[in-house]
Parts: C-alpha cells; structure tokens; sequence
C-alpha cells in the first residue's frame, strides 16, 4: 500500500484534457505541493514521497478565473480513487469615475448612451464570485481514467447571493460530458482580469456538451463536439422564437509548443437556429457559423502574448458583449415573417509580464462588432471598446491581491457614445 498509494497520487494529481498553461497563473508549482496539499487517506499509513506528489492543477480547456488545485485530498481505502475539495474567497470593491455602469460586472453593451452626467460616478463591492469545487479522478479504467468536475460560485444579482452551477462534467478518456466551457472558447487564451465579466469581444460561453478531443500528437490535437445552443432573437412583428432543432457543433484544431506553454488554434462553429414565420405559420432554419484564430505565446524571458480573432454570423452568444441580448438572429429589413443572422466579430489581443513566480501585470484591448443592424433603429448597440490594465502580487501560498484600470466606451448605429471607467481592488484567497 505503501507504493501503491504515492504512485496512484502521480497519476490522479497530474490527470486532465487540458495542458497547465504557464499563462494559468492559479496553477501551483510541484516543489510546493507537500507544504500545501492535505492528504486524508482509509490507510494511515501513507508515506510523505515528495517528489511522488504533483499538483491537481488540470482543467477542461482552463482559464485565469478557474480556481486553483484544491488544497485537501481524500483517498479510499484501496487508493484507487482520489477527490480534491477547494474553493474560493474573492472580495472586489470598484470605484467608477467620468462615466459609470449600474452592474458590479463591467459589461461595456450597458454604458449609458450618450453619456449620462448623472451617472459619472459610483462605488461598488461584491463577493459573488467566490465559490467551492470537487475533483474526483479514478486509476485508468480500460476505457480510460474518470475524471468528476463540479464548480460552483455564490452568485447572483447585485446584493443577492445565491448558490449557482457554473461548471460540472464527466471525463471518461477522451470522451467529455457535461457543463463546461464551450469547445469554441480557448480559455489559455483568454485574458486574465479581477472583472468577472471579462473583454467584451471575448469568448467565454459554458455550454451542455459532448466533446471528443484527440490524443496529442507531436504537439497536434483536435477535437469536436455537440453543444446544447443558447440563442437569443430580436423577434420582427410577425416572427416568434421555437424550441432549438439542433446542437451547435464546434471543432478546432491545435499546435502547442514549448512544453505545452505555448499554443496557435483554429476553431469553428456551425449553428441551425430555429425560428417561427407567424404569418405563413411555418417553421424555418438560419445557418450560423463561426471561424477563430487564437495564440498564447512566450516571446522572451516573462513576456507573453495572447489573444484572438472572432468573425461569424448568427454567433451572437458566444461573443461577451453581444451576448443574451437578441442578436444571434434579427428581424429582417423588408419582410417581417423573416429573420436573419447578423455578422459579429470580436477580438483580444495583450501581453502579460511576469517579474517573479509571485508578481505578474497585463495589458489587453479587446473590441466587438456588430454589423447589419442599422435598421433595428439609431440606438442599436454597434461596437464596444474595452481596455485593461492590470496586477496581480502572491502575497503568501493561496493569498492574492490585484488592481485593475478598466476603460470602456459602446458605440451606437446613430454615432452616439457612452463611456465608463473603473478601478477594482481584489483580496482572494484560494484553498
């Protein structure tokens, strides 16, 4: 039992789909699993091999926001299965200047337009976005290892905690099913932020999935899967939404490099959303679709790049800013028994510059688009900027703090603009 368990502990600590991307600085290093890692065990006579314990830190398609390894483990009795409980403490307070947005998330889509004196200022704070999480992974079974994911956090609308599922999924080898981050979101290549709603041309959706992802391949992997679609539509006078026909099937396709550290990926997404022609009482179909270029690249010494290109139509929902708000399909210009599906393109691009394994600061400037809406009338959102700078200090093992600068402005089809700007402060503890 002795051997069997430390052995068992390489295997279930290091399991995942995804690669611990150096940009994924909630990630612990190995050399200071033994002075962080509780373990709890049917046998009390597990040995302490150092060397034999890594960290619990891969995810399914991580990003920055994903919590950390967790700090206590649980084995059975026979060391065949091991669960990790941890979670988050994160307590922001913001403080907004020359322009305001009424929501402790800086969703750039929601800035006054035009710009509202009596809306310059305001001072926020939230603990929303704390939250705990459970990891479950087995010794490999002959169809592969089984890996158990739960997260949740305590959200909700502003001033009202509640208990929400943010994700949950079954890893059986390269099989995925569950909630998670949607196949068409590269969260390596996200940029990290204390905002919780993130860059407004960014892609960050979680979806009901079924994924398959390839084995790597002298740095290649690929995958594909079926997605449970959330769409939202800016209905015309004789148009009404129906139930969805079918699933949204994303793929991509990878290279990573560098150890893993650095990757370039190609992704795509096809969508049949469905809606109803009320006045010729038949149902219809509008082809969406989706193409993505995303990079997370070392340039030199603590320099890193990240970003991407999104361009689609009918991919509303995928794209932060646009998201929730109608504009996966719109009411046609000269036929209101008609909608179609607008163009939308979304980008972010940053560098992120790490001084020390505890000190790191970035920059990012992302923007979203809107094209083909001007008809739907001159105070229809047409674009948002948002602009961030940043910096995160460890404190101590689990103890961060950060501070955060965030310009944003939305341009409307009529030319009006709105802006905002906000300082966030963040005390977050991981365990």
């Amino acid at each position: 039992m002795k051997k069997l368990l430390p052995s068992f502990l390489v295997l279930a600590l290091t399991a995942g789909s995804g690669v611990a991307n150096a940009r994924n600085n909630n990630q612990i290093p190995a050399d200071s699993v033994m002075s962080r890692v509780h373990v709890v065990t049917g046998n009390s006579a597990i040995a302490s091999h150092r060397e034999n314990i890594m960290v619990m830190n891969m995810a399914f398609n991580p990003a920055f926001e994903d919590p950390s390894a967790p700090r206590f483990l649980f084995l059975d009795r026979e060391g065949k299965v091991a669960l990790g409980i941890g979670g988050t403490v994160k307590a922001e307070a913001m403080y907004d200047m020359n322009g305001a947005i009424n929501n402790n998330s800086f969703v750039t889509s929601q800035i006054p337009v035009p710009f509202n004196p009596a809306q310059r200022n305001r001072f926020g704070a939230t603990a929303t976005h704390s939250g705990i999480f459970l990891k479950l992974v087995t010794q490999p079974t002959r169809i592969g290892r089984i890996i158990v994911y739960v997260q949740s956090e305590f959200t909700g609308d502003d001033g009202a905690y509640g208990f929400q599922l943010k994700q949950a999924y079954v890893q059986v080898g390269h099989l995925t099913l569950g909630k998670a981050r949607s196949t068409f979101s590269d969260g390596p290549a996200m940029a990290p932020t204390i905002d919780d709603q993130g860059p407004s041309g960014q892609v960050t959706a979680k979806n009901m999935l079924v994924q398959y992802a390839t084995s790597n391949y002298s740095g290649f992997t690929a995958a594909i899967a079926a997605e449970l679609p959330s769409a939202t539509y800016t209905e015309g006078t004789a148009t009404s939404s129906i139930a969805q026909r079918f699933p949204d099937i994303p793929v991509y396709a990878q290279y990573a490099w560098n150890r893993g550290e650095s990757h370039a990926r190609i992704s795509g997404i096809l969508r049949q959303l469905s809606y109803r022609d009320d006045a010729a009482a038949a149902n219809h179909f509008v082809t969406g679709w989706g193409v993505q270029f995303s990079l997370v690249s070392k340039i030199a010494g603590g320099l890193d790049i990240f970003g991407h290109y999104t361009y689609g139509k009918g991919i509303g929902s995928y794209i932060n800013d646009l998201a929730d708000d109608g504009f996966d399909l719109i009411a046609d210009a000269n036929n209101p028994g008609k909608l179609v599906a607008p163009g939308s393109a979304g980008y972010t691009a940053g560098l992120q510059y790490t001084f020390s394994p505890r000190f790191f600061m970035t920059g990012s400037y992302s923007h979203a688009q809107l094209y083909d809406a001007g008809h739907l009338g001159g105070d229809t959102y047409r674009s948002g900027q948002y602009i961030d700078f940043n910096a995160f200090y460890n404190v101590w093992d689990g103890l961060r703090v950060g501070l955060e600068y965030i310009h944003g402005n939305r341009t409307d089809y009529n030319g009006q603009t709105g802006r905002a700007n906000r300082l966030l402060a963040m005390l977050q503890y991981n365990f």
